[in-house]
């Protein structure tokens, strides 16, 4: 392994070392010389890296957005049916969430401020939902009286409560409750031609994706890893 392979390999392993006492003990209790520990190196290292804890939290939050907006955005410009995109969107984001210490802990950080917040995600959580109704509406899958606006509010709020009940108890971003919530939600939404055929389970296969398992590098893909997170050689 080069010095440069062993470089990206020691930050990632800081920046999960640091989503995990981010999550356990909130920003302000989340101390440098844990982080360090937690990703096996001394704070010498950490220091190498990232000049403060303030450093440490946007780096963490940098990397859930992108994991965050490369989920969403598959959800947009395919060819089929854009409210069944918008189902398999919230199961992926989900599903992520679940998987992810880095993009819980990022998301948490965003909505406290605690990084600085130079990005606001619930923003652009909005944004993807309302985009997905916006084409949907274009498609002719909305029932009558059903605005885009308006719904990806109510989406917005319930997808939204799901993540932070979910801070005490994971089962939350589990999938069956996401499929009670478009069981509940889709029938009001959608025009009658679709009923029954949008799939409030989603329509993807759940399998172990590699892709949703935060910027720890796997052998032979941490330079990858560190590309897709953002993250800097040194």
């Amino acid at each position: 392994m080069t010095k440069q392979d062993r470089a990206v390999r020691t930050r990632l392993a800081l920046i999960r070392s640091a989503a995990a006492q981010f999550e356990a003990h909130g920003y302000v209790r989340a101390g440098l010389a844990r982080i360090s520990a937690g990703a096996g190196v001394s704070s010498g290292a950490l220091h190498f890296h990232f000049a403060d804890k303030a450093a440490v939290a946007e780096a963490v939050e940098d990397a859930a957005a992108r994991a965050l907006r490369e989920a969403a955005v598959r959800g947009h410009g395919g060819d089929g049916c854009a409210l069944q995109r918008l189902v398999d969107v919230t199961h992926r984001v989900a599903r992520l969430l679940c998987a992810d210490v880095v993009v819980r802990a990022g998301l948490r950080l965003n909505v406290e401020g605690a990084a600085g917040r130079v990005r606001d995600l619930r923003r652009e959580w909005r944004e993807c939902v309302l985009g997905l109704l916006a084409e949907a509406e274009r498609r002719g899958e909305l029932a009558a009286g059903v605005t885009p606006q308006r719904t990806s509010a109510v989406v917005l709020a319930a997808t939204t409560g799901i993540e932070v009940l979910a801070r005490e108890d994971h089962e939350w971003l589990a999938r069956p409750s996401l499929t009670d919530l478009w069981r509940l939600l889709l029938p009001c939404l959608a025009v009658p031609r679709l009923a029954g055929v949008v799939d409030p389970a989603g329509s993807e296969p759940v399998r172990s994706d590699p892709a949703v398992r935060g910027p720890v590098a796997r052998d032979g893909q941490a330079e990858a890893e560190a590309g897709r997170a953002g993250l800097a050689l040194r």
